[in-house]
């Protein structure tokens, strides 16, 4: 982790299950934002980027995936 970042993500991965397929919605994302730092997630439509954002706030209804990975918020790890 930098020293000055605010928000520290590693390997940030969501799966979602559904009719019995395995839906590899985000995979192995990882990035810092410094203090005082904006940041913007850019890609297709279907890349992730509304998934990787929810996941971080934490609003996936409980049940409706799987995350795994390293989540640190200022000197909270989540």
């Amino acid at each position: 982790m930098s020293d000055n970042a605010f928000v520290h993500v590693r390997d940030l991965r969501v799966v979602f299950r559904r009719d019995g397929q395995t839906i590899n919605a985000v995979n192995g994302v990882s990035f810092d934002v410094q203090k005082g730092e904006v940041m913007a997630l850019i890609g297709e439509s279907g890349s992730g980027k509304s998934v990787t954002l929810r996941a971080l706030m934490r609003l996936h209804p409980p049940g409706s995936s799987e995350l795994s990975g390293t989540l640190q918020v200022g000197t909270t790890r989540c």
